[in-house]
């Protein structure tokens, strides 16, 4: 038997002022999205804003239904408007947001595990790296690349024989 471990390295910033402009101006994207969510029950709001290879941003924010199941997350409604309408395009950078009480978390907000498994498909998909910055406003986190939310992660690899 052998014992191995999986570390990820990710920069730490105090806060969003203190990001270089092309990431500070993707945050402010994923939280401009995150005002406009729909979040009737939980009140908790997130936003995700893509930057694509062309300079494109997209937005997407998080949508509640009363069955709740139903959902889309912010990064999953943004990375199928992405597909739908600009499916050759390659996603550089995702920043995320989230607010309560129409305030900015503290801390960063990461993607859950489905859409970690979406944003690692579309690095598969791309054979590129995506940039994620997670935000909060006394901490920003910002990874090189999707991966490092979900090591050993399912690829279509997997599925091959």
């Amino acid at each position: 038997m052998k014992k191995k471990e999986v570390s990820i390295s990710y920069l730490e910033y105090g806060n969003i002022s203190e990001l270089p402009a092309a990431e500070k101006d993707l945050v402010e994207e994923a939280v401009a999205a995150a005002s406009g969510a729909y979040a009737p029950y939980s009140h908790f709001m997130v936003g995700a804003a893509l930057l694509l290879d062309d300079g494109t941003v997209i937005r997407g924010a998080n949508v509640e239904n009363a069955a709740f199941p139903s959902g889309s997350c912010a990064e999953k409604t943004a990375l199928s408007y992405m597909v739908a309408n600009y499916g050759t395009r390659r996603v550089m950078a995702i920043a995320i947001a989230a607010m309560t009480e129409d305030r900015m978390t503290e801390e960063p907000v990461p993607p859950c595990g489905n859409c970690r498994q979406m944003l690692v498909e579309e690095e598969q998909r791309s054979d590129s790296h995506i940039k994620v910055i997670l935000a909060g406003s006394s901490a920003v986190y910002v990874l090189e690349s999707s991966q490092a939310l979900m090591p050993l992660s399912f690829t279509g690899s997997n599925l091959r024989k």
